[in-house]
């Protein structure tokens, strides 16, 4: 859509029922599908925290079956860039729609097979051999969500609103998680512990069918976007994005390997922070009905604050809200940590919703804009693919590395996984820092390299004008 306007000199008409009809169903379509892989991707992450533990390993050594668990989470990152190859291939070969179906299906029969194993008490080793193998499949699905979906609602959106409309990208995935967490905290409440343990655990796993079906119905009606098309028309599919990727934007392939890595801040806020607040073995003793609370409330603020971030990103640019974002974020991890620590509940609540609510979204709400744009459109998701999950396999680590260099029984684990996560991000500033700013290039010339962007003022009148139609078009709706 954008292409279009550009060329005519101005926003698309409001008055265009189709184009802003599939606006809006792609922003529907990257939100729900977002909000289904990361609920599947979450309830695995909350159960290899929680439960897991005592459910698919050996019980005789607790410390070694908490950093067992913790390492088949990060095992569904190893599985990222070699779906990102593949996912990545297609959605540039065959369209961003094509590869987000895959990518649903995909992900959604993995998760309700997890929702089926048997446990090592029935099996023995056949359980967890089992279950890193789905969680392979689920790696392997997720790879392609992101990168697709932003690519899709940003090549649909309007002028100037290329920031806004990709953020709720990760908006369905911060609602993805509120789900996860939420699915678990009535069955905290009020099963008993030997029933959640033997069968409760399953539901949440289960119930993810519901939501697969319902992003299919939305998924299948979006057309494919008008920057794919205008490439097929013209035969300018490469047959080749994964070479076309390396071989022109490996600059900017690092940075978002960089950048990706603050992917350490939802491993401290939700798996890491998750184990060392309720194991017995780290003797904090949160109750795990009242910890899950805690992600529950800073990803409603998340959910809030995201559309006004990508919002403010199409005002004053992309770099400045991932720097700031991601350092402050860092810091504020040793605050979340030190809560934890002191078994302070409120004030755990509290620097969750800092750190993780408010703060990380500086950079979690600009990202699905800020990487794509990046790329040109014959390679984006390729590109952003691979580049990305490379970044968060390397996070996908830190569980278990902060498991090993602050286990139960440590002293001063605030400090310890604290340093590290502020060293994380810091990198990930730098390399946000280093990169051309993004949002006044237009969608036709996004990954060229003699881009040129428009003048601020021109952009900013445009802007200003699509943002009046759009609520014109809304009041008169």
């Amino acid at each position: 859509m954008e292409t279009n306007s550009l060329s005519k000199g101005g926003p698309v008409d409001p008055d265009d029922n189709h184009h802003r009809k599939q606006t809006k169903k792609a922003t529907a379509s990257g939100w729900i599908g977002s909000a289904l892989e990361y609920y599947d991707f979450f309830i695995y992450a909350q159960a290899a925290a929680l439960i897991f533990p005592q459910l698919f390993f050996p019980s005789g050594n607790p410390k070694v079956a908490i950093v067992a668990s913790l390492a088949t989470y990060g095992v569904g990152y190893v599985a990222r860039p070699i779906g990102a190859f593949f996912l990545g291939h297609w959605g540039d070969t065959h369209g961003r729609k094509t590869v987000l179906l895959v990518c649903m299906f995909l992900m959604g029969g993995s998760t309700m097979a997890v929702g089926l194993l048997p446990t090592y008490h029935q099996v023995g080793m056949l359980a967890p051999t089992l279950l890193v193998i789905l969680r392979l499949a689920q790696g392997f699905a997720v790879a392609g969500e992101i990168s697709g979906a932003s690519s899709m609602i940003l090549e649909h959106a309007p002028f100037g609103r290329r920031g806004y409309y990709a953020s709720f990208t990760l908006q369905g995935v911060q609602a993805g998680q509120i789900l996860a967490a939420a699915i678990f905290l009535p069955l905290a409440y009020f099963m008993p512990e030997e029933a959640f343990n033997s069968w409760g655990w399953r539901i949440p796993f289960l119930l993810s069918a519901g939501v697969l079906f319902a992003g299919y119905i939305i998924r299948r009606e979006v057309d494919e976007t008008p920057a794919f098309a205008n490439e097929a028309d013209a035969a300018a599919l490469p047959k080749s994005p994964i070479k076309e990727a390396f071989v022109y934007c490996w600059k900017d392939m690092i940075r978002v390997v960089c950048m990706a890595l603050m992917n350490v801040i939802p491993v401290v806020a939700t798996i890491f922070g998750a184990a060392y607040a309720v194991q017995a073995a780290y003797g904090v003793g949160f109750p795990k009905s009242v910890y899950l609370w805690i992600p529950v409330v800073g990803n409603i603020v998340a959910v809030l604050v995201i559309p006004y971030v990508g919002d403010l990103s199409d005002r004053i640019g992309r770099k400045i809200p991932v720097a700031v974002g991601a350092v402050a974020s860092g810091v504020l991890s040793f605050g979340y940590l030190y809560a934890i620590s002191i078994h302070s509940v409120p004030l755990a609540f509290l620097m969750s919703i800092l750190m993780w609510g408010v703060v990380y979204q500086g950079y979690n709400a600009i990202f699905p804009s800020f990487y794509p744009e990046l790329f040109p459109t014959r390679a984006r998701v390729s590109a952003m693919a691979i580049s990305q999950n490379v970044g968060t396999l390397i996070t996908a680590l830190l569980p278990a590395v902060f498991a090993t260099v602050a286990p139960p029984g440590s002293n001063n684990i605030p400090m310890t996984v604290g340093t590290i996560t502020l060293a994380v991000t810091i990198i990930a500033a730098l390399a946000a820092w280093s990169a051309r700013e993004t949002y006044r290039i237009p969608m036709s010339q996004l990954g060229e390299p003699d881009a040129r962007p428009m003048d601020k003022a021109e952009y900013d009148r445009l802007r200003a004008q699509t943002v009046a139609d759009e609520k014109l078009v809304k009041a008169s709706a």
